[in-house]
């Protein structure tokens, strides 16, 4: 077993999976406490996990679990922030680019957990229906239902915001 393979793996990829935690909670705090904690149950079954291939969805899928029950254990006072870190985009308006993402951000935000998990995982691990089913714990006829209730409503809320603020 190698002492450094599980802080050279966190180096790797600690990253990306922070990103992750962020887009499933919509608060970079959050997502840092929920990675943290689930890279400490990870820590603890390192020298099982470091001889299979599976270290990645293992991970993914203590994340989305720490996201599925973190408000049973947090108290009911702490919501996500209502701020996101400014990604530029080259060739666009700063203040148009703020104001979709800030829409789509809002948009994301009112999505029921399992809705949001699945549309994260599909659009920005891009996963597979069989894979999202496998991490959430459902099957993949229930991953379809919930990405497009999650995108009905969002293409709703997204207009809503449109007609109301950006145009």
């Amino acid at each position: 077993m190698d002492p450094n393979g599980f802080d050279a793996y966190v180096a790797a990829h600690g990253t990306p999976l922070l990103r992750f935690a962020f887009l499933l909670t919509g608060n970079y705090h959050l997502a840092e406490d929920m990675l943290q904690e689930a890279l400490m149950r990870v820590h603890r079954r390192w020298s099982t996990l470091e001889r299979t291939d599976a270290i990645g969805n293992y991970v993914r899928r203590a994340i989305l679990r720490q996201y599925l029950s973190w408000r049973r254990r947090r108290s009911s006072g702490e919501t996500p922030s209502a701020t996101a870190p400014d990604v530029a985009l080259p060739g666009s308006d700063h203040a148009e680019r703020y104001a979709e993402r800030d829409a789509l951000r809002q948009a994301l935000t009112a999505l029921p957990r399992q809705q949001r998990a699945v549309l994260v995982l599909r659009f920005y691990e891009d996963l597979d229906d069989t894979a999202i089913g496998e991490l959430i714990g459902c099957s993949p006829a229930t991953v379809r239902a919930h990405a497009s209730r999650g995108l009905a409503r969002l293409r709703g809320t997204v207009h809503e915001l449109e007609g109301g603020r950006l145009r």
